[in-house]
């Protein structure tokens, strides 16, 4: 089986887990291909690996029947990002706490890797949200699985947001920033800005406002076969647009719209795995002294 392996840095109470996973692939004599910066850390790190080739860009990253996100859920947003429309299936394996999509807990990665290699898992299809705009600001990689957000620069002046859907015209949004989630992205950002929480496969989009100047503006869910399309103003002619987590400054002249991208994420899910089991455990939920 060939398995790429995408990673970044991780704490030493950690090491104990990446070395257990890489005994148990070679055990297994899996065909490794591991991310060349964290390939760089494992061994600064004293991981004993074989020798495997690597990728940098997703140009360099090979065909593979699976990949393992080791880290927390911005290490398979990135993972997500790299893979693109290959739609290799990915596991999250997360290296520290909890992760709403890395969910697969270090201390049963030798499980994890049973499953994989016996078959006992199911793919989760989750939609990507699409960036449409006159210049390429993300080159090929112009999806995300959570959200595409607007975001103001400097700490003072608000951004305006006006906001049309396939269209028509919405509202213009007076605020620090406005947010397009996905259902998957529900949980993230969006979440921390009051919106919704939405399961996985709901085929919408929530329009979620960063801190609005008018108190009766709420988060708005939407069809995702919808488009979305924004005109930006401001004090100042420049403002942040982002995917996940790359972002760019981008002229308020620029033209933006999102829609639902055309392939989806493939999110491997363990036998057992359970969205509503992560949302109570994320968030806390049965924790109140009366159940």
């Amino acid at each position: 089986m060939r398995i790429a392996i995408h990673g970044h840095v991780f704490k030493p109470e950690a090491k104990p887990f990446i070395q257990a996973m890489f005994d148990e692939l070679v055990k297994r004599k899996a065909d490794l291909q591991v991310y060349y910066a964290y390939e760089q850390f494992l061994k600064k790190h004293g991981i004993i690996k074989p020798a495997c080739s690597t990728y940098t860009t997703s140009e360099d990253l090979q065909d593979a029947d699976i990949i393992f996100s080791v880290g927390g859920d911005g290490t398979l947003l990135e993972t997500v990002s790299i893979n693109g429309p290959r739609r290799i299936p990915i596991l999250g394996i997360n290296a520290g706490t909890l992760g709403f999509l890395a969910t697969t807990p270090r201390d049963q990665v030798k499980e994890a890797i049973t499953c994989v290699f016996e078959g006992f898992f199911q793919i989760d299809e989750r939609a990507l949200i699409h960036l449409e705009s006159d210049k390429p600001f993300f080159g090929s990689s112009n999806f995300g699985l959570n959200e595409f957000s607007i975001l103001k620069r400097d700490t003072s002046s608000m951004i305006i947001a006006h906001t049309y859907i396939n269209g028509e015209y919405l509202n213009s949004y007076w605020a620090d920033g406005l947010i397009v989630s996905t259902p998957t992205g529900s949980t993230g950002y969006s979440l921390s800005v009051g919106g919704p929480l939405v399961l996985p496969h709901s085929n919408n989009f929530i329009i979620a406002p960063v801190s609005p100047h008018n108190l009766n503006v709420r988060p708005l869910i939407v069809s995702d076969t919808s488009v979305i399309s924004f005109e930006v103003e401001g004090r100042h002619k420049k403002f942040l647009i982002s995917l996940d987590s790359r972002s760019r400054v981008v002229d308020a002249r620029c033209q933006l719209a999102v829609r639902r991208e055309d392939f989806n994420a493939r999110l491997v899910k363990l036998n057992g795995y359970n969205f509503l089991d992560t949302l109570r455990a994320k968030l806390g939920w049965g924790h109140d002294v009366r159940n």
